[in-house]
């Protein structure tokens, strides 16, 4: 092995890691056998033979020499306890033996190689983006026990990538998309109805967004925090989850979701009706200052809440403030453009809000309330998500003080039969359905007034 050429080469030019390549070769040996001979890790030999570092430390190269049982005829630098040809003894030298200095232009080709290299591409990226924007355009159509295996599959790749080497801006790029991706489960697991992987997601998507200052993400996290918070029944959570994402810009397009979905719908939960009015009108005053969609934007989206989901949300709040009139109102303001959505999810949410409305008030129109009700339930609402099972029970319990006409026992039947599909029973159980409280039954004298103006009416229902 000593009279190798190559090795005894590769010695005198103090390139430890092809010599030691090179006598695993010559005697078949592993690397952690060589790890055993020479005393160096594993990881660093590996490190060594890639040629991404150098073994420059004199004390180490003496004892690997001495560990290897170099012959000094071929050793680039005498060892102390061997004799040299002539018999003579080497002892240690009382002062430090100088080493080489200056890289070869080759080691620095290496290592600037090495340190720009990328196990992405952009292209591989510009796919990745195109993963979220899809699974954000489908989700509505197919629903999170749908979507969710692909999304995970999606997370595990960016981490596989994550898991590598990028340059700065690459790595950033990776960072947003995982982070997206966890945020996206973040928000199926809500509407699958476990909270504590919601919570899990979110918290991770977070984090990962943290680490870029992506301001925006953190606060469609909050949001989706305050969500899940909400849909668990713990509303003053919820508040407080929007009050923390719009701490971080209040000015934010983003604050849209916040104000509507986050503080406005906790608030009126809470009962306080004022602070639900200012968030309301906060989202609205956001609305008109930023360029954001008239229409129905997805529900998962990362971009800032449309005008017309912002006027269902609000439709929702007043639906818990009791306040019928404004429910019908800002349902009518949106009816168009919920009928001609593909949003099968937000056209049950926004009749389901209505026929609540209708219940409302010393004169409600119980008839119309069920009837709405019912088609929600016969059109199938789209694919089963919390939200919609949550509401569609909400109705139900508000309707039980007229549980003897024939109209509230053929909603429960239909409820019934609804819940009957695995996917919905297991929704169903742990929804919080919120009983009935004293100001929703008092506090608006609502449909009695106008029972013929509801935005859904049976003729435009979409099956």
């Amino acid at each position: 092995m000593w009279a190798n050429p190559d090795v005894s080469a590769a010695l005198a030019a103090w390139d430890f890691g092809t010599t030691f390549r090179l006598i695993r070769q010559i005697a078949s040996l592993r690397q952690e056998d060589m790890s055993t001979i020479t005393g160096l890790s594993q990881s660093f030999l590996s490190t060594l033979e890639s040629g991404t570092r150098r073994l420059v430390n004199i004390d180490k190269i003496i004892t690997v020499l001495q560990q290897m049982e170099v012959p000094p005829h071929i050793a680039p630098t005498p060892v102390p306890g061997t004799a040299t040809p002539h018999g003579l003894q080497i002892h240690a030298a009382p002062t430090a033996i100088s080493m080489p200095v200056w890289e070869s232009p080759l080691d620095i080709a290496k290592r600037l190689s090495n340190t720009t290299s990328s196990n992405v591409d952009p292209a591989t990226v510009g796919l990745l983006e195109q993963g979220v924007a899809d699974l954000v355009d489908r989700y509505e159509a197919e629903g999170p026990q749908r979507l969710a295996p692909e999304a995970v599959d999606l997370r595990n790749f960016i981490q596989d990538r994550l898991d590598g080497r990028q340059p700065p801006r690459q790595r950033e790029a990776l960072f947003r998309l995982a982070a997206q991706a966890s945020g996206l489960l973040g928000y199926m697991a809500v509407n699958a109805g476990r909270e504590a992987l919601a919570d899990a997601y979110c918290a991770e998507a977070e984090e990962l967004a943290k680490e870029i200052a992506d301001h925006e993400l953190i606060m469609w996290t909050h949001g989706t925090r305050s969500l899940n918070a909400y849909y668990a029944g713990h509303y003053d959570q919820a508040a407080r989850w929007a009050a923390t994402g719009l701490a971080i810009d209040p000015a934010h397009p983003q604050a849209i979701r916040l104000q509507s979905n986050g503080l406005a719908r906790a608030l009126g939960k809470l009962g306080d009706r004022a602070g639900a009015e200012r968030a309301i009108a906060a989202a609205e005053d956001l609305s008109r200052q930023h360029t954001v969609s008239a229409g129905l934007t997805s529900c998962i989206s990362f971009e800032p809440y449309g005008r017309a989901r912002t006027l269902a949300n609000a439709a929702t709040v007043h639906v818990a403030l009791a306040n019928a009139p404004r429910v019908l109102a800002y349902a009518d303001q949106i009816d168009e453009l919920i009928e001609q959505s593909d949003s099968a999810w937000s056209r049950a949410l926004v009749r389901l809000d209505v026929a609540t409305a209708l219940l409302a008030g010393p004169r409600p129109d119980v008839e119309h309330a069920m009837v709405l009700g019912r088609q929600v339930l016969e059109a199938g609402g789209g694919p089963p998500i919390r939200s919609v099972v949550q509401r569609a029970g909400e109705l139900h319990a508000q309707a039980n003080d007229w549980n003897t006409l024939p109209v509230v026992r053929e909603y429960a039947d239909a409820l019934r039969s609804w819940r009957t599909d695995p996917q919905t029973r297991d929704l169903a159980k742990p929804a919080k359905m919120s009983p009935p409280t004293e100001h929703t039954r008092g506090a608006a004298d609502a449909a009695h007034d106008r029972p013929g103006r509801i935005p859904s009416h049976p003729s435009t229902q979409h099956h």
